[in-house]
């Protein structure tokens, strides 16, 4: 469990990394969001391509393994959407919502173990979201893009556990990007921008992270199950406030310094339990 955990805590620092160059894209240089999604699963599957094994080809013959990269390509959207408008640490936040659904959905679905414990805590991380939500109040459309993304996201931890048994952690990074790089295809060549040098290093650097950190998701999700790795994608919320910060010079207000405390301390309570 112990190996896991840093493997995700890696995974998790990357994913923050590679969506802050995605908003420097967006916000900075009027970079269209599908555009930065799209391009993120193309330079992805090429970094990726020379590593693949022959095996991989086969899964794309597979139905689920297309329903799983399409849910992956619409929560990148969706979270590139949401920081176009809003600040790191609360699109984050809000995409917290994501754990909770891959726990409920791998509980029902895949007949995993769960205690009353983890369930509470699991709870108590989603009540953090709405803290920072508080729905009806200030929710604005960027935060909806942002429990959007993370609705997508929480299907797709919960795939990636099922659907782990098929292929080795490589075969199914690459498909993934594959997949969402061709349905995004016609919408993504439609906004490319003027490609500066700033852009192109962005681009190269979003794309790099953010496979990189999903491809040690999955190595993590072949060490434990998805209802003890779940919680651990709270590890976020320490890197998108970090970089928030650094980059952007964003701080969290109260009540979303209240709920990040909150989502992170039932995250990491969780990641103790046996």
């Amino acid at each position: 469990m112990q190996r896991a955990v840093l493997i995700m805590f890696l995974a998790m620092s990357l994913i923050p990394a590679g969506d802050s160059a995605g908003k420097l894209l967006t916000s900075s240089y009027a970079t269209a969001p599908i555009f930065v999604a799209w391009s993120r699963f193309v330079v992805g599957a090429l970094a990726v391509l020379p590593f693949v094994p022959r095996s991989a080809w086969a899964l794309l013959r597979n139905w689920r393994i297309w329903l799983r990269a399409a849910t992956l390509a619409a929560g990148i959207t969706c979270i590139q959407t949401a920081l176009r408008v809003e600040d790191v640490a609360t699109v984050f936040a809000a995409f917290f919502i994501g754990p909770l659904i891959s726990y409920a959905l791998a509980v029902l679905f895949l007949r995993e173990p769960v205690t009353l414990l983890r369930s509470v805590l699991v709870l108590v991380g989603f009540a953090g979201v709405l803290i920072v939500v508080r729905p009806g109040m200030e929710t604005s459309a960027g935060v909806l893009w942002a429990l959007a993304a993370g609705t997508c996201y929480g299907v797709f931890l919960t795939m990636s556990r099922w659907l782990g048994p098929l292929g080795t952690p490589m075969a199914l990074t690459f498909t993934q990007l594959l997949i969402s790089a061709l349905l995004l295809l016609p919408f993504g060549l439609a906004q490319v921008p003027p490609m500066t040098g700033a852009i192109a290093a962005l681009t190269i650097t979003s794309a790099l992270c953010s496979m990189l950190g999903n491809l040690l998701l999955l190595f993590a999700y072949k060490l434990a199950p998805a209802t003890r790795i779940a919680p651990m994608v709270y590890f976020q919320l320490v890197a998108a406030v970090g970089l928030g910060w650094v980059i952007f010079g964003d701080l969290p207000d109260v009540w979303t310094w209240t709920g990040l405390i909150v989502i992170l301390t039932a995250g990491l309570a969780s990641t103790r339990l046996r």
